[in-house]
């Protein structure tokens, strides 16, 4: 009598989801230091304390929605920028096409795609280029 066995089913290495409040943390400090702003200037604005928008751009602090609102405000942004760039993100982190359909030209028209040297130099995970290539997400206003 022999016995059969059952091949051992590996799952494909899934990627390891961000957390959001990194993802949204990252964003909010990027840009604020786009704009050339200090945490204390943006905190002021937003009425928070300067280490505790200081925790949630450094990820450590989950904010509240009321917070996010208040913080985008400082920043000139909407919520709405803010939950878009961080879908922007996931999806190049995803290896998608993101085509930003808020261009007010057709010069201004972005495609968005990650690239590692841009991902090092700058941290972010997005940059602009020419044509879209595979699975494409759009961003409209």
């Amino acid at each position: 009598m022999t016995q059969q066995l059952t091949p051992v089913r590996r799952h494909p290495a899934q990627q390891v989801e961000p957390l959001m409040r990194r993802l949204v943390g990252g964003i909010l400090r990027r840009r604020r230091e786009e704009q050339g702003r200090t945490l204390r200037d943006v905190a002021e604005s937003a009425l928070v304390s300067v280490a505790y928008l200081s925790e949630v751009e450094r990820g450590r602090k989950e904010a509240s929605s009321e917070v996010l609102v208040a913080v985008c405000r400082a920043l000139g942004m909407r919520l709405v920028d803010l939950v878009g760039a961080a879908h922007a993100e996931l999806a190049q982190a995803d290896g998608r096409v993101v085509v930003d359909l808020t261009a007010r030209t057709r010069d201004d028209l972005a495609v968005l795609s990650s690239t590692p040297d841009r991902e090092r130099a700058t941290g972010s995970h997005l940059s602009a280029t020419a044509e879209p290539a595979g699975q494409v997400l759009l961003l409209a206003a």
